[in-house]
C-alpha cells in the first residue's frame, strides 16, 4: 500500500504506511486472555438487533489513527437497525454476512481474548447504508461482539467489548484483505445504550443521556460525488482535521462539558441544536463538511433558517441528520423548495440494543 503524509502542523509530519493484512493475522487482545475466563457456552441461537449511530463530531482528530483508537467526541442512536444472530458449535466459522472478512478478523480476536476454542455460527444483516455516515460497520460489529459474548456466558463487559471492537476496527479492502480504519468507540458506545454519548480519549465513555424522545428524525443525503471512504478519508481526518483541532479542540471540550450536557439534562433540543451547529464551524467537523464543498454548509443553513431545532452533518458525511417536532408531510414540503429529499425518516432509540436467547 502507498505511504500516506500526516501533518498536523509545521513541525508535525510524519508517515504512515497505510497496510493490510489477512483477516485473523494481526490481533490486539488488550491483554484480556490473562484472566482466563470460565466460559460457559449456551445452547440455541442469540440475537442481536443493534440501532445505528449518528457520529455528530470527533473532539481531537491528532488523539487517533487508523492503528490508534480515541480521539473522543459524541453521536446518538437512531431506530434503523443491524442484527446478529450467533450459535456456538464444536468446531469451524460459518459466516453469512457480505462482509465476512472483518466479521472473521473479530471472531479471531474474540476467541484469543476470552481464550474460547470451539466454533461458530454467524448470521447478520446491516442497514444497508454504507459509507454515508450512519456507522454500518461499528454497528453490525457491536450486534456480533454482543451475541457471541453473550453466547459464551458473558465474560466481557459492554465496556471491554467496546476497546476489543475499537482497537481491532477494520474495513475490507480491494485486494480481499483488511486494514484498521478510524475509531472512536461512539457509535458502539450509543449502540449499546442508546440516547446520546459523549466520549473521551481511549474509547472511554464519558457520559450518555436519553435524547429528543419522541422527535422525528430525518436523514437527508444530498448528491455528491466525493468520496467518505478509503484514502480520501484518510488524507482528510489525518491533514486538514488535525490541523484544525489544534486550534478549536479546547472550545469543542468546552462545549460538550457547559453547554451539550446540561442541555441534554434539562431535554432542551433546541440548545442542543445550537451547540451542535456551532461545532460544525469548528475543527475537524468543518474540514469533514468542507470535504463535500461547501454546498453541505448551504444546505444546513437553510435548513436551520427555517427553525428546525437541530441540524447536523453525521461522521465524514454526506448525511445530514435533522430532529424536529415536524411531521413527515411537512417536512417534505419544507424541502421541496430546496431541492433535498428525505433517504429515510427514524426516530432516536433511547433504549440501545436488545438481546434475545432462543434456546
Amino acid at each position: 500500500m502507498a505511504i500516506m503524509k500526516i501533518r498536523g502542523g509545521d513541525l508535525d509530519l510524519v508517515e504512515y504506511e497505510f497496510g493490510t493484512f489477512v483477516p485473523g493475522t494481526t490481533l490486539h487482545t488488550l491483554g484480556l486472555e490473562k484472566k482466563k475466563f470460565a466460559l460457559k457456552p449456551v445452547t440455541g441461537t442469540v440475537t442481536v438487533k443493534a440501532p445505528a449511530r449518528i457520529h455528530l463530531t470527533v473532539l481531537d482528530m491528532n488523539r487517533f489513527a487508523p492503528d490508534h483508537p480515541g480521539g473522543g467526541g459524541c453521536g446518538f442512536a437512531i431506530q434503523c437497525y443491524c442484527t446478529a444472530e450467533v450459535e456456538c458449535t464444536k468446531k469451524g466459522l460459518a459466516i453469512d454476512y457480505c462482509r465476512a472478512p472483518i466479521v472473521e478478523n473479530f471472531v479471531a480476536v474474540f476467541s484469543k481474548a476470552v481464550g474460547y476454542t470451539g466454533g461458530f455460527r454467524i448470521k447478520a444483516t446491516d442497514h444497508q447504508h454504507q459509507h454515508v455516515g450512519l456507522g454500518s460497520t461499528s454497528t453490525v460489529m457491536i450486534a456480533i461482539a454482543t451475541a457471541l459474548n453473550y453466547a459464551v456466558g458473558s465474560p466481557l463487559t459492554n465496556s471491554e467489548l467496546r476497546k476489543l471492537i475499537g482497537h481491532n476496527y477494520v474495513e475490507e479492502t480491494a485486494d480481499g484483505k483488511i486494514a484498521f480504519g478510524f475509531e472512536t468507540g461512539v457509535g458502539p458506545a450509543v449502540s449499546t445504550h442508546g440516547g446520546m454519548a459523549i466520549m473521551g480519549d481511549e474509547l472511554t465513555l464519558v457520559y450518555h443521556h436519553p435524547f429528543a424522545e419522541g422527535k422525528q428524525v430525518y436523514i437527508l443525503i444530498p448528491p455528491t460525488d466525493i468520496s467518505s471512504a478509503g484514502t480520501q478519508e484518510f488524507d482528510l481526518l489525518m491533514n486538514k482535521a488535525r490541523t484544525l483541532d489544534y486550534r478549536d479542540r479546547e472550545l469543542k471540550a468546552y462545549l460538550f462539558l457547559m453547554d451539550l450536557i446540561p442541555a441534554l439534562e434539562r431535554e432542551d433540543l433546541k440548545k442542543c441544536g445550537e451547540v451542535i451547529w456551532e461545532i460544525e464551524f469548528r475543527g475537524s467537523k468543518r474540514a469533514e463538511v468542507e470535504h463535500h464543498t461547501y454546498r453541505i454548509y448551504h444546505y444546513m443553513s437553510q435548513l436551520r433558517e427555517k427553525n428546525l431545532e437541530f441540524v447536523g452533518m453525521s461522521s465524514v458525511g454526506p448525511s445530514i441528520a435533522v430532529v424536529t417536532d415536524l411531521s413527515l408531510s411537512a417536512m417534505k414540503k419544507l424541502l421541496k423548495p430546496m431541492g433535498l429529499t428525505i433517504a429515510f425518516s427514524s426516530k432516536v432509540n433511547n433504549t440501545g440494543l436488545v438481546l434475545t436467547h432462543n434456546k
